[in-house]
């Protein structure tokens, strides 16, 4: 399983990236009119570091560079192809415009970059694992150094499960997955809760500032990364490098990958989808505790009945698995082995006893290794982090370190709960509530019982106060009990998402989707949207293509407007279109068109801002450059489309004052357009070449580029005769066309409209002959 680089430095070893948009370098800075790059593959010449670059003093002096980790990389680590021919959309794109691609496939094409969008998305909609502590494990956690606990902790670890894990889908297939992972999270946190069925403007309006907050941190989160990134490349070596790159074509913009995981991160147990809701929780005590037992069961009543019991939206029955903390230093491992047997007499199979040491780790302890950075933290927690930084004159690294046999007792831990545990709970569920309560959905019985939920035809049943049919009909709050069969369907789908068993899922969105708008439950209408058009998009396909892009089009366009216009939710309508955008793009095909019209929609919608608005505008050029035209002339490419957004987007970003990302963008577009078959740039377009020339310009003297040396196609005579040259071939063509429509009406005007040549004359009245002796003929 590929492990992220950035979060297992040690903080003793300098942070040598520089924020990265390609992942090569041409040699030189690119002309203007014939810019011409190398075009160095995975196999091109690396850049090597010196040892006085890997030690770079304003590296060392910043202790808050770690937290900008995520976005820095070194340059030349990546591949630069600037055209695309290793793009991840090759791996789904076979001709069609859906192609069917085994799950074998899309699990490999997700494991290869963890910052590629699909991965993103596969790590976003995880099993959720809730931690209740009790006091003597919190005051151990705190010995340890974690002020917040075993869920501090186990946090990491959860979003890497070592090894590969085995999965059974629906029909009863295992498939090994090798990038499973689950999100550990703290009890009773992060809960929205609904706005009333009958929405209020009053209502509807916090729901959207919530959405409006989320978004917000997200923008100035990822601002923060590239002003930090600006400062750092204006110190550094490779700051000539830098201004010398295109866009990332074959792996995502770690700028991009930063916005989308922020975005996707922290989703909250909302009453409308069931992906934060948790599938487990573990119960932990250490064995300091005299009385483990009775602690472990006052433990699972606050949980269930108590204190810490969630909304009845959530579904209380949720596994509890239960961990004995052995103290290794302080404690007896015998004692601690017969108080984990009572527990396993006692409460079932679903225990574990964890061995760690109570001691805190420090950086020079022999087996000390640095506690990785939480991926998938929220953007507000990264905020939080940065602003103290800024904020505290004596701020120190963040980085933990723990003992190495603790980060192998957690490993196997989290492993044996996830493959004993959680996975077969999961299963089992999926098996009976597919059997029970889907099943009655299905067929001619499915269609009456709706028929029925909608048109009473005269049973009091619906006047009753009580009962089980007031359950199970949508509250006037704002939700569905836990046990109605519509959140049962609901959890149903989200498990078999995230047990990625994509037809089971999509099959089951579909069902919940008429439900919901007979009942008016509009933000579970759009969520259900909203998923049911994901798993389409990663479903192996059956359907004919043409059949299945339109649904995904209407799919789509129902939950952006249950989103934005009934629901007023400007963060799930984002999201409704950014995930399709990038799996459209994978798909290949006809599908970039569909994955670029969706993308202006959401740029039309002003729903992002700044610096998401430059974002999305680099991932349409990238998406319409990843299409591969047909025959020898490329038909059907869209390399000029490409280049209009690289251009859009180096104007995007030079409005904000990020002069480095509008430098990338501007050398995409350029040596986009030189790509193009005519071989003439944009020499001869005057228009758009002074634009891209000013451009430059402007660039230039904000990062203080030398001048390039052959500008005179700008005010030099070339220039002139390079249009008079583009006027001719224009005008010849306008006139062989006047001429052919001259001979059907019997006018005989067959010279050009603008002074051409005595051959062009005499090439027009040979077609003209022609088309009259064919009419002859005829």
């Amino acid at each position: 399983m590929p492990q992220p680089v950035d979060d297992d430095a040690s903080p003793s070893s300098p942070i040598q990236a520089l924020p990265t948009a390609a992942s090569g370098a041409p040699a030189r800075l690119p002309k203007l009119r014939n810019i011409t790059q190398p075009n160095l593959g995975a196999s091109g010449p690396s850049l090597p570091l010196s040892n006085s670059e890997s030690s770079l003093p304003f590296r060392r002096a910043n202790p808050a560079a770690s937290l900008y980790a995520s976005t820095l990389s070194p340059p030349g680590s990546r591949s630069m192809s600037p055209a695309g021919r290793g793009s991840p959309s090759r791996i789904f794109s076979g001709g069609g415009i859906f192609d069917t691609v085994s799950d074998r496939e899309l699990g490999e094409a997700a494991s290869d970059n963890p910052s590629d969008p699909l991965n993103l998305i596969l790590k976003a909609f995880v099993p959720h694992v809730t931690i209740c502590t009790s006091e003597d494990t919190d005051a151990m956690m705190s010995e340890k150094g974690f002020k917040q606990g075993l869920w501090e902790l186990l946090r990491p670890f959860g979003e890497r499960v070592q090894g590969r894990v085995s999965i059974r889908d629906s029909t009863g297939i295992s498939r090994p997955v090798d990038d499973f992972s689950i999100r550990f999270t703290q009890l009773g946190t992060n809960i929205e809760h609904p706005s009333p069925a009958l929405s209020t403007p009053n209502g509807n309006q916090g729901a959207a500032a919530r959405d409006r907050k989320v978004l917000a941190d997200v923008e100035s989160l990822v601002e923060r990364h590239l002003t930090f990134a600006e400062e750092s490349y204006a110190n550094g070596p490779h700051f000539g490098i830098s201004t010398r790159q295109g866009l990332e074509v074959e792996a995502s913009s770690p700028y991009h990958a930063l916005y989308l995981r922020r975005l996707l991160s922290g989703i909250p147990i909302a009453p409308h989808e069931t992906f934060a809701h948790p599938v487990c929780c573990v119960v932990a005590i250490t064995s300091r505790n005299e009385t483990p037992i009775e602690e472990l069961r006052r433990l699972y009543e606050e949980t269930n009945s108590g204190s810490r019991k969630l909304p009845p939206w959530v579904d209380g029955e949720y596994l509890r698995y239960y961990v004995l903390i052995h103290d290794e230093e302080n404690d007896d491992i015998t004692r601690s082995m017969g108080f984990f047997d009572q527990m396993k007499r006692h409460l079932g199979p679903h225990c574990h006893l964890l061995r760690l040491r109570s001691s805190q780790s420090i950086e020079t302890d022999d087996d000390s290794i640095p506690l990785p950075r939480s991926d998938w933290m929220t953007a507000g927690e990264e905020l939080a982090e940065i602003k103290k930084s800024e904020d505290d004159a004596e701020f120190e690294d963040p980085t933990r370190h723990i003992f190495e046999s603790d980060a192998t007792a957690i490993r196997t831990f989290i492993r044996e709960m996830v493959t004993q545990s959680i996975i077969p709970t999961m299963e089992r569920h999926v098996s009976v509530w597919n059997d029970q309560v889907a099943s009655k959905r299905k067929g001619l019985a499915g269609t009456f019982s709706s028929l029925t939920k909608r048109f009473p035809f005269g049973s009091s049943r619906s006047s009753l106060g009580g009962g089980s049919g007031a359950k199970d009909a949508y509250d006037p709050a704002g939700f569905y009990h836990a046990q109605a069969p519509d959140a049962i369907l609901r959890k149903l789908a989200d498990y078999a998402f995230m047990l990625r068993d994509w037809k089971l899922a999509h099959s089951t969105y579909e069902l919940l989707r008429s439900g919901f708008a007979a009942a008016k439950a509009w933000k579970y209408q759009a969520a259900a949207d909203e998923m049911a058009a994901v798993s389409l998009l990663l479903v192996p396909q059956y359907a004919s293509s043409k059949s299945r892009y339109e649904a995904v089009e209407q799919i789509i366009e129902s939950a952006v407007y249950s989103y934005s216009t009934r629901c007023m939710s400007p963060y799930g309508a984002v999201r409704s279109m950014l995930l399709p955008v990038e799996l459209l793009r994978l798909r290949g095909g006809a599908n970039i068109d569909g994955a670029g019209r969706l993308g202006v929609r959401l740029l039309d919608a002003k729903l992002l801002g700044t610096v998401g608005d430059a974002l999305l505008k680099e991932r349409l050029a990238i998406s319409y450059l990843s299409k591969e035209g047909v025959g020898s002339w490329n038909w059907g490419n869209r390399t000029r489309k490409s280049g209009l957004w690289s251009y859009l987007a180096a104007d995007a970003w030079l409005q904000q004052e990020k002069y480095i990302p509008s430098q990338r963008c501007l050398n995409q577009a350029l040596e986009t357009y030189d790509s193009l078959p005519h071989g003439h740039g944009m020499s001869k377009f005057t228009t758009a070449n002074s634009l891209l020339e000013q451009l430059q310009r402007t660039l230039s003297e904000k990062l203080d580029l030398p001048q390039h040396e052959d500008e005179e196609g700008i005010n030099g005579e070339g220039s002139s005769d390079v249009v008079d040259e583009e006027s001719e071939a224009l005008t010849d063509m306008r006139t062989r066309r006047v001429s052919l429509v001259a001979g059907a009406g019997g006018m005989l005007e067959t010279k050009p409209l603008h002074g051409a040549e005595g051959n062009d004359d005499t090439t027009v009245g040979g077609v003209q002959m022609e088309f009259d002796e064919t009419e002859r003929e005829g």
